[in-house]
């Protein structure tokens, strides 16, 4: 990282100093104090993280380990002992086991500085542990280990110069000195241990020419220049205070982007690890290349999971999500341009201007924060059209939440159009597909790319395959696709008829615009339904037919046997099935023909018995003697089978998806026998009374049979059915129970522990002196609305453990009182975080007691908020545990969690409960809930599309969020007060009241039976 002093905390002593480049802020010279030039002689001042503001003091790089003219501290000798010590075993092992040793040797060195330093600064960095931990050992107080004191200032006295005073300096400087003779030692070793692992696998590899060793030398030694380079470059623009992470402990300035690490990202970390491919060429061994490799990806893990982190963490600015800030049009810039005679008006537009001249430093800010973003011209009402189609027109790009201002340019008045680059964004990206992220199989384009790669890796890494094998891959292929097209694509069809199954899922999933009144949601999941459905039906063929192919083979002798007639028959089978499907889509016309019924409800649709449909109910039958016909032609038992499945999942899908739906729509409109059964039934009739005339005496006998055979068929019918609708009855609740403690058992999962940690010491504490309570709400009563904070007081005895903390847990999730067996989930708070303000510790004494007449009792209050809350409806409790484990030392409750539901479902009652539920959600963060919800008159709702602006043009309903986490706790709320599932990212879009509002009617109303 590269860091530059705060101008606030810097003050020079000479005003007529020579310009100086950065490298310049702070002196790191080899030479002794008194040998500094007095024209670098400047002030740099720090701060601790209580406010303290200091001197900071010259400090001198690495290198003076090895000077000479430095005196040496035990941790120097020490360090220097180490480092011989790896001389000596490299000179005196033998190559063999100085490889191996050398290798183990690298790898603790390079765990203790990637793991070993990556977790006590992480620590340090978010909780100051270092720090608190030298406080706790008491090594730099005076009163409690003064020995220890003492030969601690002994070590860092003498590295320092005359500036440096150990007494006057704050603590988290010390310590930080501190913690550099320990960075010293590791890296020291690490690089050593390094070089001694590669001298030892040195060899001169064979079959290469002389101009390839010598090239090879030459590129491993510029790599190392390169590498000394970097490091040298680095070091003189973060100096030690960036080289030894020193804004862990105290801050001296921000971050700046100068010299080298203008070359790469991070390339102390990246370019600045060449030297080790360097050294692997020279030393021509496999074995230094792959251990070069795991030693730079460990100094990367390094980087990801603590550098990055705490770069974001300490100099990283928060920004929210769906931030409106408002942006100009192009054309609306032209218009401004074109009134402007002489000089440039302020423009309302809240992006900076291009021809502002570029800043000579940047300060940790990436270049999209001051790009100009621009859109096509704009009209004043919204096109409603599908958003998944693309179009080439620039007009119909209107939005919900658009506000404009006139202007006069002689003597015409035109609009200018102003927009937010959020619902920009929103307009033209919809959770799209990056390779396979995001990929929505409901949607077309996704299932199709699926697909589409699905065959691509099979036939990439397929084996070879004999005769028969193939023969049945064909198989199971043309399977597979009957059965997805009849049953899958059945069962998805019978969630929409049931439940409107995708379109709520594009409802849930994808953003429309506020006036879409769903519309939209229903154009999408019906013309991505008709893709899939067409792909679907085509791969069937298609495939059956690739099997019908591989497993035909052309008759020698067509007038032998029955090979003529089973081709013929075959082909008047095929042809059969092509009419029926002409006649069937004749008919049915596009509507029919993609089941339009089952999606739109406006379309006028009614029952037509014409064409094909006056003789048959169903000719979609018929439909599936092609399949019979192939069989026929190809005299395959495969291609058999598969036309027997065909046509049962046919029947399936007729008698479970298509007609309970029609019946559903068109009750008793629907005609019980097509003209084909009923000419059946008259001719079955008239032969009857035939039989009947010519049986004589012995028809009443006839007649008595076929009551009886008649009867019993319609009596077993009639008992299976009234067997299956009992089972039925009976076994939903059942099911329903089934279903409801599988859920139990889901949760209880996610919650369960492998191993509940219980402390041992139990015996010196008082559990009676424990006690925890729950403090009511405002009202007075153990009800809490979902997000509201949760005070909880607590007792205990003055001794207690530091690490007690207290847990909310469901009602019943736990057994026993005595041991907690489950986990928090994340909903607990720790007893004693008040003595830390955020990451800088208060005290480590313990407080003072609030009860006179219990004084070796200590009592406190805790507040659960935030993520530390439930954030679903029920009961919970709440219990207090000893020493960071799970023994419960005292428990309270039950208490319950609400949700805000309206009486009824108008906007203005949605959007009254969303004024408390998005707050709460918020946090109360009076940067993030909407400006309606800061003021009284929330009941003063505006109508719909109506609400009132601010005076900046923003609506007063739109709130932002810090992170995604909250759009999901609003999602997880909406879902429980009004029965709507809206996906987190459909949330950040509106992020609107009255939009939300809005949307979740139009989802109620559209999703209703």
């Amino acid at each position: 990282m590269a860091t530059t002093a705060d101008p606030q905390l810097r003050q020079r002593r000479k005003e007529h100093l020579p310009q100086r480049t950065p490298s310049d802020e702070t002196v790191t010279s080899v030479y002794g104090g008194n040998d500094v030039p007095h024209a670098r002689d400047e002030v740099v001042w720090g701060k601790t993280p209580s406010g303290e503001v200091f001197r900071v003091p010259t400090t001198h790089d690495v290198l003076t380990l090895f000077h000479p003219g430095y005196p040496k501290s035990h941790i120097d000798l020490f360090n220097l002992a180490l480092l011989g010590l790896q001389l000596v075993l490299f000179f005196t092992l033998s190559r063999t086991a100085s490889r191996i040793f050398f290798l183990f040797y690298f790898a603790f060195w390079r765990a203790a500085y990637d793991l070993g330093l990556g977790w006590v600064l992480t620590k340090q960095s978010k909780r100051k542990w270092i720090v608190r931990e030298v406080q706790r050992l008491g090594w730099l107080d005076e009163k409690r280990r003064p020995e220890v004191r003492q030969w601690i200032k002994k070590q860092l006295a003498g590295k320092m110069g005359k500036d440096y005073s150990f007494d006057e300096l704050p603590l988290e400087y010390n310590t930080w000195l501190l913690f550099r003779q320990l960075v010293d030692i590791i890296l020291l070793n690490d690089f050593l241990a390094y070089c001694m692992f590669a001298f030892s696998c040195f060899r001169v590899p064979e079959g290469l020419s002389t101009g390839v060793h010598v090239m090879r030398w030459i590129g491993g030694i510029a790599l190392i220049a390169f590498n000394l380079w970097v490091k040298t470059e680095a070091h003189n623009v973060v100096k030690d205070y960036g080289w030894y992470w020193g804004d862990v402990f105290f801050k001296r300035g921000a971050l700046v982007f100068d010299g080298v690490f203008e070359l790469a990202p991070h390339p102390m970390y990246s370019v600045g690890y060449a030297g080790y491919y360097g050294l692997s060429l020279i030393i021509g061994s496999y074995a230094v290349l792959f251990v070069s490799l795991a030693a730079h990806a460990a100094q990367f893990g390094f980087l990801v999971f603590f550098e990055n982190p705490h770069i974001e963490r300490t100099y990283g600015q928060r920004k929210p999500l769906a931030q409106r800030s408002p942006l100009l049009s192009r054309a609306s810039r032209k218009l401004e341009g074109a009134s402007e005679t002489h000089a440039r008006t302020s423009s309302v537009s809240s992006v900076a201007s291009a021809d502002a001249p570029t800043p000579a430093a940047t300060e940790g800010e990436t270049a999209t924060e001051s790009e100009e973003l621009y859109t096509e011209t704009e009209t004043e009402q919204e096109n409603d059209r599908s958003p998944s189609r693309r179009t080439k027109r620039h007009s119909g790009l209107g939005l919900s939440n658009v506000s404009s201002r006139e202007e006069s340019s002689k003597g015409a008045s035109k609009r200018i159009q102003v927009i937010s680059q959020h619902d920009l964004f929103h307009r033209y990206f919809r959770k799209d597909t990056v390779f396979l992220h995001n990929v929505d199989l409901l949607r077309a384009s996704d299932f199709q790319l699926v697909l589409l790669m699905t065959y691509a890796l099979v036939l990439a890494f397929a084996p070879s395959l004999s005769r028969s094998s193939a023969l049945m891959l064909h198989f199971g292929h043309a399977l597979a696709w009957c059965l997805f097209h009849t049953v899958g694509l059945g069962l998805l069809l019978r969630a929409q008829s049931q439940s409107k199954f995708m379109v709520r899922h594009y409802l849930k999933h994808y953003h429309y615009p506020q006036n879409d009144r769903g519309q939209g949601a229903v154009q999408e999941a019906f013309q991505n339904w008709k893709v899939i459905y067409n792909l679907s039906m085509g791969m069937t063929y298609v495939s059956s037919i690739c099997l019908a192919w591989k497993t035909y083979s052309v008759p020698q002798h067509w007038t032998v046997g029955n090979e003529l007639l089973r081709h013929t028959l075959g082909v008047i089978m095929i042809g059969l099935h092509v009419w029926s499907t002409l006649e069937s889509y004749e008919v049915l016309g596009l509507f029919g023909w993609f089941f339009g019924d089952f999606f739109i409800e406006d379309f006028p649709s009614h029952l037509e018995y014409t064409g094909i449909y006056r003789y048959l109910n169903n000719p979609e039958v018929i439909s599936g003697a092609a399949f019979f016909g192939l069989a026929l032609i190809s005299g395959s038992k495969l291609v058999f089978a598969l036309a027997v499945v065909r046509l049962l999942s046919q029947w399936w899908f007729l008698s479970k998806v298509e007609n309970p739906h029609m019946r559903k729509l068109y009750g008793d409109s629907i005609r019980s026998d097509a003209g084909f059964v009923k000419v059946i039934k008259k001719v079955a009739q008239k032969n009857a009374r035939l039989l009947e005339s010519h049986a004589g005496r012995h028809a009443p006998e006839i007649k008595r049979v076929a009551r009886e055979v008649k009867g019993t068929f319609d009596k077993v019918y009639e008992e299976t059915a009234e067997v299956v609708e009992e089972f039925l009855a009976k076994s939903r609740p059942r099911i329903s129970e089934v279903v409801q403690d599988t859920k139990v058992l889901l949760q209880q999962s996610r919650e369960r522990l492998v191993i509940s940690r219980v402390a041992n010491d139990l015996s010196s504490y008082d559990t009676n002196k424990y006690k925890i309570s729950i403090v009511p709400g405002a009202d007075g009563s153990y009800r809490f609305h979902l997000g509201e904070p949760i005070r909880v007081r607590w007792r205990a005895p003055l001794h207690h453990s530091r690490k007690d903390w207290i847990g909310i847990y469901r009602v019943g999730a736990n057994q026993s009182n005595l041991v907690t067996k489950t986990s928090s989930l994340g909903m607990w708070v720790p007893v004693h975080d008040d003595e830390w303000d955020g990451d800088i510790p208060l005290s480590l004494h313990k407080p003072k007691t609030e009860d006179p007449n219990s004084p070796d009792v200590e009592e406190g209050e805790v507040v659960f908020k935030s993520g530390a809350l439930p954030w679903r409806t029920g009961k919970y409790e709440v219990r207090y545990h000893h020493d960071g484990k799970y023994n419960v030392m005292s428990l309270d409750g039950p208490f319950e969690v609400i949700v805000d539901k309206p009486s009824q479902l108008d906007f203005t009652s949605v959007r009254k409960s969303l004024t408390h539920i998005v707050p709460l959600c918020l946090d109360m963060d009076p940067s993030l809930i909407p400006q309606s919800c800061k003021n009284d008159a929330t009941s003063n709702a505006p109508e719909p599309g109506a609400a009132a602006e601010t005076e900046d043009g923003r609506d007063p309903d739109d709130f932002r969020f810090w992170s995604e986490r909250q759009a999901k706790r609003i999602s997880l709320a909406i879902e429980q007060a009004f029965g709507v599932e809206i996906a987190p990212e459909v949330i950040v879009a509106d992020a609107n009241l009255s939009a939300l509002a809005n949307r979740i009617l139009v989802s109620k109303e559209l999703l209703s039976d």
